[in-house]
């Protein structure tokens, strides 16, 4: 859990920047067209949109570009013409890397891809070589500022997987997909207020590096997220 977790706080502090909230809404927006594509435009029966959605707001995404996005993918059309593709790398140290993208050409991605791999010292991997090591959860992130007690008594009431608490006193709370919406739920009733929600994958072991190797591992996963049709990208490593 503590590698794709180390990734994810890297990814929410940088995501406050200009640059990259700008690269968020791009990628939010590929995703909400992408869930009104396959389960309609209404949120209230299709969770998927929901989740979506949660992360417009989480990113502060302007409500035109929302109502846009959705409309594009609810309407059909070339402007949907988006398709899911995973790829599956090693990165050095035997790092395991699983690559979610959307994307209308598929020859691009790939390409652009297997360059950015090339670059960090990575290689790609046939297909169910990486993802075996990961499980698809839900995980919420809570700032240090966030009483630690209440999230804790909560995500125990509300039925969470796990609680942890780390170093620098924030909180992560991992659920089971299915009780995901339910735990969502039950933090907004309490207003406990999280910095994200997110369905995700979490490595079911780690390769713990040094700091020195853990930095250039974050590198590459910071070139690979640049690319414009990456839309996650999971890891099983942890810095020592």
């Amino acid at each position: 859990m503590s590698g794709h977790s180390k990734w994810s706080t890297i990814k929410h502090k940088k995501a406050k920047t200009d640059a990259q909230r700008g690269k968020q809404f791009s990628k939010v927006a590929k995703e909400i067209v992408m869930a009104a594509k396959l389960g309609g435009g209404d949120p209230d029966q299709n969770p998927r949109l929901r989740l979506a959605l949660q992360k417009a707001k989480q990113v502060n995404m302007p409500n035109e570009n929302v109502k846009r996005a959705v409309q594009k993918g609810a309407g059909g059309g070339d402007e949907s013409a988006l398709e899911e593709v995973t790829y599956e790398a090693f990165a050095s140290h035997g790092v395991a890397l699983l690559i979610e993208a959307l994307t209308d050409n598929r020859h691009r991605t790939v390409a652009n891809i297997k360059s950015i791999l090339g670059k960090g010292g990575a290689n790609m991997a046939t297909p169910g070589a990486v993802s075996y090591l990961f499980e698809k959860k839900g995980l919420f992130l809570f700032e240090p500022e966030v009483d630690a007690d209440k999230v804790i008594d909560q995500a125990t009431e509300l039925g969470a997987e796990d609680v942890d608490l780390k170093d620098d006193d924030s909180i992560e709370v991992l659920t089971g997909t299915t009780e995901f919406e339910s735990v969502k739920d039950g933090f907004d009733s309490a207003e406990l207020v999280y910095q994200s929600a997110e369905i995700t994958m979490i490595p079911s072991t780690t390769i713990v590096l040094s700091e020195e190797d853990g930095e250039k591992i974050i590198a590459l996963l910071e070139k690979i997220e640049e690319d414009d049709d990456v839309q996650d990208v999971y890891a099983n490593f942890d810095i020592n």
